[in-house]
Parts: structure tokens; C-alpha cells; sequence
């Protein structure tokens, strides 16, 4: 599988520039092999065997882009598609290399882990939310700055906490935990996260709207963070932690005691010869023992020894000995 591919720094990016300009393209980042720096490797032996391929973090990630919809519902005014990529494993300082100068990164503390969690929000996303929140297009702007207004700070508040309480709900099967917020920056550079050679787990999570290009959001992990419960998170059978629902048992119940049954008693079988039947007509008058003890069937199953009676000008049975 090929390698994951990833934005240009601006210092890269600058560099090639100045390449193409004066044709100088000397300062490439390939070296000979003999400045090549070489370093032993033992396989097995990092941090990445820990958490497996990742299986329980998958389906939280599953679960969470079915659910984070809700939260940008009320901004966006229209249901959008939300689908999650693979984590993906990588050193900090690679990942905030790929991002612009200017994003919107919160960081969470999640108290059970005792690590944080890095909510980062692309600027185009944050202006489509609050654009579309307070009544303007469902589009994306297209402007060059480096800063948030007020309002957007406010929207990204909102989406931050949204995500928040829906990654707490999609964590719960696993593990509890509690997100608590810490800080906000708007510059990689300046957030203080973790540190540059530390590993991180990157879930990134792609919105397609209609009639516009599709955006994405990302949380990150250190791997720090997810250490103690690598075992959890290796495991493909979920946890036995249930929510206590009684609701269904109480309508199934109730459903099950409305069902309609057919209750019959049988007084008498008489038996007559075929010559009389045929003789037979109407007012005729057909004698019957009725003994003490009667047959009482409900969906023509035996259930009841009965006796006849009356009440209140009806005839009636008085169960008097059950039989199954």
C-alpha cells in the first residue's frame, strides 16, 4: 500500500519556488548514499505493535461519524455525509507539517487516560458553519487571513463541545472517559501538545455537503494516551458494559399479554345414529347428559376442569382445576 500522501510545508514550498526561478535546483533534499544517516532497527521492538490494526478504534470512529452529524445539523441546516479514514500512526512533528499556519486546535484533557486529545478544524470548515448558521450560503469562502472573528470563536466552541459530548457517548462501550478542555491555539507551532519526535494517532473524518468540495477534520491521539487500554483497543470482542434499558422488555411484555385468545368449553358430545339425523327437523328436541365436570380449551388446547354455573343472569364456568 503506498504511502499516505501529505501537504508541503510552507518552508518546502518556498524552496521549490526558488528552485524554478533561478533553475537552481541543487539544494535537493536527496543525498548520496554516503551522507545517508543509518540507524539500527530491531522489528517488534517501537510503539506502533501496541495498539494491533487498531480494530476497537475503528468502530469508535464508526460510531462517532454516525453520531457527530447532530452536532453540525443545527449549523450547516442540512443532514451532511460524515465518513472516517483508518488511523493513521505518525511522529507530531510530521503530522503539524502537513497542516497550514493558521488552523483552529483544541486541546482536550481525557481524565480517565490521562492524555489529551487535538481537535483541529480547518478555517474553510469553521467559515462554512458559521456562514451557514447565521443564514448566508452554503459555500466555502475563499480568503487569505490569520485569525478568527468573535463569531467564529463562538462556532468553534459549539462544534468543539458537540464533539466532545459525542465522543464520550461513542468511547462509552470501550471505556468511560471525560473530556475536559485546556487550551486553544491557531498556529501548529504554537500548540503545545506533545512533543515533535512523539508518536500520534491521527482519525481523520471527511463531510461531503451538496454542491460543494468535501472537508475534513481530524482528532489526535498520542499514543501515550491510548497505552492503557492498548489491550482494549487490540480486542475484537466490545466490552460487557450495557446501559440498562428496561423499556423494550416492558413493550414486549405488554404486547405479548394483548394477544387475542379463543376460549371454548364443551358441555356435551352427544352421539345419535344416522338414520335419526337424517329424521331430524326443526323444534326437535335432542337429549344431552351434562355431567358435573366440563372441558375448558383455550385455542382448542386443554387447560381447564370447569363446572357450570351463572352469574348475573349469564351462564358461566368456574375454572376449578388447571390441568397443564
Amino acid at each position: 500500500m503506498s504511502e499516505p500522501s501529505r501537504k508541503l510545508s510552507t518552508e518546502e514550498v518556498s524552496a521549490l519556488m526558488d528552485g524554478l526561478k533561478t533553475g537552481d535546483l541543487s539544494n535537493s533534499t536527496i543525498k548520496d548514499s554516503k551522507d545517508v544517516e543509518v540507524k539500527v532497527f530491531s522489528f517488534g521492538s517501537d510503539d506502533l505493535t501496541l495498539l494491533g490494526d487498531y480494530y476497537a478504534l475503528r468502530l469508535i470512529n464508526e460510531r462517532f461519524a454516525r453520531q457527530v452529524r447532530t452536532v453540525f445539523l443545527p449549523l450547516l441546516r442540512v443532514q451532511p455525509r460524515i465518513s472516517s479514514f483508518p488511523p493513521e500512526v505518525k511522529t507530531f512533528e510530521e503530522y503539524s507539517s502537513g497542516l497550514d499556519a493558521f488552523m483552529s486546535l483544541t486541546n482536550n484533557r481525557i481524565e480517565e487516560l490521562r492524555g489529551s486529545l487535538l481537535t483541529v478544524l480547518p478555517p474553510s470548515f469553521v467559515s462554512l458553519c458559521t456562514s451557514s448558521r447565521y443564514g448566508g450560503k452554503l459555500e466555502v469562502a475563499e480568503t487569505s487571513r490569520t485569525e478568527f472573528t468573535s463569531t467564529e470563536e463562538k462556532i468553534i466552541e459549539v462544534v468543539n463541545e458537540g464533539i466532545s459530548r459525542v465522543l464520550e457517548i461513542s468511547w462509552k462501550d470501550l471505556t468511560p472517559i471525560t473530556l475536559k478542555f485546556q487550551s486553544r491555539e491557531q498556529n501548529p507551532q504554537f500548540a503545545a501538545f506533545v512533543e515533535s519526535t512523539d508518536l500520534v494517532i491521527v482519525c481523520s473524518f471527511v463531510m461531503q455537503l451538496p454542491k460543494i468540495d468535501s472537508m475534513s477534520f481530524d482528532l489526535v491521539y498520542p499514543l501515550q494516551t491510548l497505552k492503557p487500554v492498548s489491550s482494549l483497543l487490540r480486542s475484537r470482542v466490545q466490552s460487557d458494559v450495557i446501559e440498562t434499558n428496561l423499556n423494550w422488555k416492558d413493550r414486549l411484555q405488554n404486547a405479548v399479554l394483548e394477544v387475542p385468545l379463543k376460549v371454548t368449553s364443551k358441555l356435551a358430545e352427544p352421539v345419535i345414529s344416522m338414520s335419526k339425523l337424517l329424521k331430524c327437523k326443526k323444534d326437535d328436541v335432542i337429549d344431552i347428559n351434562v355431567e358435573d365436570s366440563v372441558n375448558f380449551f383455550v385455542e382448542n388446547q386443554l387447560y381447564f376442569s370447569a363446572e357450570m354455573g351463572e352469574l348475573k343472569g349469564n351462564a358461566a364456568v368456574n375454572l376449578k382445576k388447571r390441568l397443564v
